[in-house]
């Protein structure tokens, strides 16, 4: 048994994860890595706490609110070097790993005839919670594809399950989503309203993008078995990083990171993608630095 939480440890032996959406992978897998936590490291106990995701993990580790935090890659790039939303505002945070990629969702209800990405315009469009990554994303996705987020289209800012109540509703013509394969909300969408929902194609967005905001995005197939779709689908990916505050003890990084890889196995019975990453590509965490604990470890060989 590890020991319990108490005097001498880091922040009282009390570890919380920042994840996001409580139908989302971030959330999913943050609440198996937190178990991780407790049972390997000892002294400590995590806890996977739900949030807004991307944008809010990151301010929140920064200021000393969250200890650990998933996040998109692009996002967590733009936090670090104070641009984009955090314009003027770096964030203080450093990285722990680079992990397993999310895939970004374009779901339409059939009956709002939304056939193509030109279609969105006008629309009611929810583009997650406000700050979240996937908030950012989506904005970028619809100024590259033509079309002005805050003048073009209704731009809604729900979180995932807001936004799931509202496809079903009719009140939400479409929505945006990153997360990993699958993304259980968007699982018991699409499961909940047979043949009322389809996924779209991104991929043709990704030359515009990367002429915009540099080689963050890529291009990859949403499987069909993924959600049981017709075919497969080429959509937008972004890498995920977690993140810990510059604050965090070297021994301690080291031994968040270290069991990563040693319980992988484990993580990825919690969910797939925790099987999605390796110790090869990890370190890749650019603009954001390694944490020296972090950086120790992917060394040892």
């Amino acid at each position: 048994m590890p020991q319990r939480p108490g005097a001498g440890l880091w922040h009282g032996g009390r570890i919380y994860i920042a994840t996001g959406n409580t139908t989302g992978v971030f959330y999913t897998l943050g609440g198996g890595y937190a178990d991780l936590i407790t049972k390997y490291v000892p002294g400590y106990e995590a806890r996977a706490e739900p949030t807004g995701a991307s944008g809010e993990n990151l301010q929140r580790v920064a200021v000393g609110d969250m200890d650990v935090a998933l996040t998109l890659a692009d996002t967590a790039a733009d936090a670090y070097t104070g641009k984009g939303p955090f314009e003027g505002r770096p964030q203080k945070v450093v990285a722990l790993a680079r992990v397993y990629k999310s895939y970004i969702h374009l779901v339409v209800r059939n009956t709002s005839k939304i056939t193509n990405f030109t279609g969105l315009r006008g629309k009611r469009i929810s583009t997650g919670s406000a700050g979240s990554g996937i908030d950012i994303a989506a904005g970028r996705l619809l100024f590259a594809g033509g079309i002005n987020p805050d003048t073009e289209i209704v731009r809604q800012r729900l979180s995932l399950p807001e936004t799931t109540k509202g496809m079903l509703a009719g009140t939400t013509d479409a929505m945006f989503f990153a997360g990993g394969l699958p993304t259980p909300g968007i699982t018991d969408l699409l499961a909940n309203a047979p043949g009322q929902f389809s996924i779209l194609p991104l991929g043709e967005l990704q030359q515009a993008l990367t002429y915009r905001y540099g080689a963050v995005y890529g291009v990859a197939k949403l499987p069909k078995a993924a959600y049981n779709t017709p075919t497969d689908v080429d959509t937008i990916v972004v890498g995920n990083l977690i993140v810990v505050s510059p604050d965090m003890p070297e021994q301690l990084a080291h031994d968040l990171t270290k069991i990563l890889f040693e319980h992988q196995t484990e993580l990825a019975r919690v969910h797939p993608e925790g099987g999605n990453y390796d110790k090869a590509t990890a370190p890749n965490t650019d603009p954001v630095p390694l944490h020296p604990g972090a950086a120790r470890y992917y060394s040892s060989g």
